[in-house]
């Protein structure tokens, strides 16, 4: 894995609660009993900056050490915007001179009364054979929130990051981003760099995968259109493809089993008829099935100078699934760029729906399949985001009856 980065949305209200019940939650968990957050006693475990406050965290960066604290956040966060870098260069120059005190005002202290309590930094330095430093990231709401680490030597050295499954989805993604790297590794990529596993177990019942850090603080170098579908290609072909109808292939058939256990949810019996008058309509259409990232998106890639003259770094491989319709990576990256950028969301679904022939043209999709490629896209995403409750969880867009939903029923119904 590399840094964490998220869109540019504004944080609101009630996000920055969630983050704030979520800072605890997460200390609870990194630190079981008998390590207390009293901040009181002499046998500290732990001693965490919060950045940039207690009321919205975002980061926890450990004291101790101006040097590995400045690290934290300068190989962690990839701004995404000019403001945001100047904020974080900002946070690290106050790291690096001791004037910190004047930005940085919450801090979080972790006692154990005991010396064997087994916090998650003693799990790891006991696996990892290495003394080290951990930074927590604290993101928004999802489903699929998890505990992210960024793992730091003691001359700041940024060499892995860790990601905690802690309930039934996280554990399962946790594992599915395991499996997805342990089979990358024994593939020849030439145009895509990944993370390595260093280590995957179990604490505390918690599903933990160690991956190594990619090189995001290299110089960037302009991606190219080109560069990245070649990027992209290399994905989809990485397990071999297959062709075939779509309404008799394996990858209909498991779409529709997942839209039949979401079916009961107030989008689900909406979205499955949507589905099945697509296949109907267009079952008969020969598509060529590849593989996907299955989140490839502006903030979990990177393209920077390398042995090769540039080395396009991709992380967050959870959702890494083989025989899809090839073209859904291309279709994710372009919504989710629009996404970033537009806070129309349902504007941009019918516009990617709409540039479907060109963003499809180099995936060795048939003219007639590319406006049901598309579609197909559409409801294997809110598939995702129904089965995994995003709604429920607060997500930004996971109420699909307010984007998605609407323009996809809209182009099935206009498919002759």
């Amino acid at each position: 894995m590399s840094p964490v980065t998220t869109a540019p949305a504004q944080l609101t209200a009630a996000d920055a609660q969630l983050r704030h019940q979520y800072l605890a939650e997460v200390l609870d968990l990194l630190y079981p009993a008998p390590c207390s957050l009293t901040g009181e006693g002499p046998d500290r475990v732990a001693e965490y900056l919060v950045v940039p406050h207690a009321r919205r965290p975002k980061l926890l960066i450990p004291m101790g050490s101006r040097r590995v604290a400045a690290a934290a956040v300068r190989r962690f966060a990839e701004p995404q915007t000019r403001l945001a870098k100047f904020k974080r260069d900002a946070v690290v120059a106050a790291l690096r001179t001791g004037a910190w005190p004047a930005l940085l005002r919450d801090r979080v202290r972790i006692n154990a009364p005991s010396p064997g309590a087994d916090s998650i930094d003693s799990y790891l330095e006991r696996h990892l054979q290495t003394p080290l430093s951990i930074s927590i990231h604290i993101g928004p709401a999802r489903a699929n929130r998890k505990p992210v680490l960024q793992l730091l030597t003691p001359t700041g050295r940024t060499f892995g990051f860790t990601k905690l499954g802690t309930g039934p989805l996280t554990r399962r993604l946790v594992r599915a981003e395991t499996a997805a790297l342990t089979a990358l590794s024994h593939i020849d990529l030439k145009e895509v760099s990944v993370p390595q596993v260093l280590h995957t177990g179990q604490w505390h019942g918690h599903q933990v995968l160690v991956q190594s850090a990619l090189p995001i603080w290299r110089d960037r170098v302009p991606l190219g259109p080109e560069r990245l579908t070649t990027a992209m290609l290399e994905v989809a072909r990485a397990v071999g493809t297959t062709r075939g109808w779509l309404a008799t292939s394996p990858y209909w058939a498991d779409l529709r089993n997942r839209l039949v256990q979401v079916a009961d949810h107030a989008d689900g019996a909406p979205l499955l008829d949507a589905a099945r008058t697509l296949i109907d309509r267009s079952g008969d259409v020969p598509l060529t099935y590849g593989a996907w990232h299955g989140d490839w998106a502006p903030w979990n890639m990177a393209c920077v100078e390398g042995d090769r003259g540039s080395d396009v770094l991709v992380w967050d491989w959870e959702r890494f699934t083989p025989g899809v319709p090839m073209g859904f990576d291309a279709l994710h990256y372009e919504l989710q760029r629009r996404i970033q950028q537009d806070a129309d969301a349902r504007a941009c679904v019918a516009d990617v729906v709409a540039q479907a022939s060109t963003l499809l043209d180099p995936f060795d999709v048939i003219p007639d399949g590319r406006e049901v490629t598309a579609l197909l896209y559409l409801v294997d995403l809110a598939a995702r985001y129904l089965a995994d409750r995003q709604a429920e969880a607060g997500a930004r867009l996971g109420v699909l009856g307010t984007w998605l939903l609407p323009v996809l029923i809209d182009r099935v119904r206009r498919l002759t």
